[in-house]
């Protein structure tokens, strides 16, 4: 089915493992890192050991990362681009050792700039990133956002230009329900839901997308508003993700719904009894 969540590293990325099993998931999503920080700490061969051991013993199939939010390789201030690029070489370099598939990566926010120019430059980072790694195989996949502030990413087609843009098989794409939602795509109904997936597979491709966020939306259609709420309990209803859990059983989906009260095993009960 491989439906999970995010997993929290608090501890130890082995703690991943821990609340991997008491949810019974087949896949999962982590920062490898402190992601409010720029700061990293190195994995250490006792940990990556660790790891992959406990990899190689559990029922998890595919596992990615979420990069850190401080990452913006859209926008107008070029020191930030420049540690932005190293930060995300990093990840990369990062989700190799630990056997990771992809890691996920929000475009970024434009500031001063136009959309046009914040997608060249996202695009020129990325070269560079993949040209940094190219002895991974770690794909980069970019998340549709929901619009907020000077975010790029909020349409299809600019996921299509940077892709267009970058001179890797290592790109790819994650689609994020909550996002899509709050920046106009209407995926409540199952005609709302067919309508999209066939705009973003004419413009995106179906086959890029390698991830799912599944996230129930806090704000109304198109308000631009990035607040992720429990399954069912939002604006898009169990439509849309009816309509995920049972058509895309192939692409790894993960909760990313507030950390609250057992809600993880909650949501997780709720996609499951939509599985037809």
């Amino acid at each position: 089915m491989l439906l999970g969540v995010h997993c929290s590293i608090s501890g130890g990325l082995q703690t991943a493992f821990h609340e991997a099993w008491f949810l019974g998931i087949d896949t999962f999503q982590i920062f490898t890192k402190n992601q409010r920080q720029w700061k990293e700490k190195t994995i250490n061969t006792g940990e990556k050991s660790m790891f992959l051991n406990i990899l190689k013993n559990s029922a998890i199939k595919i596992m990615f990362s979420h990069v850190s939010y401080l990452i913006n390789l859209a926008g107008d201030d070029n020191a930030l681009w420049e540690r932005s690029v190293k930060a995300l070489t990093s990840e990369i370099q990062r989700c190799n050792e630990l056997g990771l598939k992809f890691t996920v990566l929000h475009p970024g926010y434009t500031k001063s700039l136009s959309e046009q120019e914040g997608i060249k430059k996202t695009v020129k980072a990325l070269n560079t990133v993949i040209n940094a790694t190219k002895n991974s195989n770690v794909k980069i996949l970019l998340e549709n956002t929901a619009g907020q502030g000077s975010s790029i990413g909020y349409r299809f087609e600019h996921l299509k230009q940077i892709m267009d843009g970058v001179e890797s098989a290592r790109i790819g794409a994650c689609l994020d329900t909550c996002h899509a939602f709050a920046a106009g795509y209407d995926i409540r109904t199952k005609t709302g839901f067919e309508t999209t997936m066939e705009k973003l597979d004419n413009i995106v491709g179906l086959k890029n997308i390698h991830a799912i966020h599944l996230n129930d939306s806090k704000g109304e259609l198109g308000s631009k508003l990035d607040r992720h709420e429990h399954i069912g309990k939002g604006k898009l209803g169990l439509e849309p993700f009816r309509q995920i859990i049972n058509r895309f059983k192939h692409i790894p989906k993960v909760i990313e719904t507030p950390k609250e009260d057992n809600m993880d095993a909650v949501n997780l009960k709720v996609l499951r009894k939509l599985i037809m």
